[in-house]
Formats: structure tokens, sequence, C-alpha cells
């Protein structure tokens, strides 16, 4: 069974950057196409982006130019880099496969004050 791990959260200023990571262990990582969600404070949780096995990348609107996915197969890892944060970037990031495994990881807080 694949086991997710998000890292690298944490608290910034608005405009300011920061990057997180998801380390996937087991299964087949590099084959899999992986995206990162993120669910505010009393929403659903949603798609902000995704790679390919081959490291197509698409970001949906609300992230586009701001944030970057990308994705290390060699250590299992995807990655995003998020800079010009604002306070609606405030959420618990998450990644999976896409489509989802049914087991979640914990997700890795990012909270941007102003």
């Amino acid at each position: 069974q694949v086991q997710l791990v998000e890292s690298g959260g944490g608290s910034v200023q608005v405009g300011g950057s920061l990057n997180v990571s998801c380390a996937a262990s087991g299964g087949y990582f590099s084959s899999y196409v992986m995206g990162w969600f993120r669910q505010a404070p009393g929403k659903q949780r949603k798609f902000i982006a995704r790679i390919s096995s081959g490291g197509s990348r698409i970001h949906d609107a609300s992230v586009k130019g701001r944030f970057t996915i990308s994705r290390d197969n060699a250590v299992n890892t995807v990655y995003l880099e998020m800079s010009s944060l604002e306070p609606e970037d405030t959420a618990v990031y998450y990644c999976n496969r896409i489509p989802a495994f049914e087991n979640w990881g914990q997700g890795t807080q990012v909270t941007v004050s102003s």
C-alpha cells in the first residue's frame, strides 16, 4: 500500500514563498500521475496541480503563475513551489495520485498572514 507523507509547510507573510514536498513509499511512483490538493478551513479539498509521469504539468487557474509542481522519480517525491502567497492560499496541502488512492497523507499546513 502506498504511503504519502507531506512536509515543508509553515507560516509565511503575504507575498512570501514556501516549498512543500510529498514523499511516496511503495507502489510504482514513477508511473503515476501525481497531484497536489488543498483544503481550506470549512471547505472541501480542491485540486491545484498535477504532473504526469513524463513531467507534463497542469495548474489550476487559482495558482497558475505562482505555484509550480515538479517531481523527482529517483526519490519518489513530488514538490510544490509556491510564491506570491496570498491569505487565500491558507490551507492544508495534500498530495495524491490521480486518480486518488483511498488513503491520504496527513497533509502539511500552510498559513499566509497579512
